[in-house]
């Protein structure tokens, strides 16, 4: 299990094809601050059928999408 699994459960479980999250949203999904050692966990988001198309820092969001 990977450290942010808890995340990727919760973005397959809402079963929208395109899912925004703000930083503070995934933080409190996963219960502990992220930082940029989140981006060498993104790929893992493909087991659960999506994945992060855009982290936006100014913004301060992750888009998460459905693959088909």
């Amino acid at each position: 299990m990977d450290k942010v699994e808890k995340l990727w459960r919760s973005v397959q479980e809402s079963g929208v094809p395109v899912l925004k999250l703000t930083f503070a949203e995934i933080e409190e999904i996963l219960g502990f601050p992220i930082d940029h050692a989140f981006l060498s966990y993104k790929k893992n988001s493909l087991a659960y059928g999506y994945e992060v198309k855009k982290i936006s820092q100014k913004e301060k969001t992750v888009v998460f999408c459905q693959r088909i």
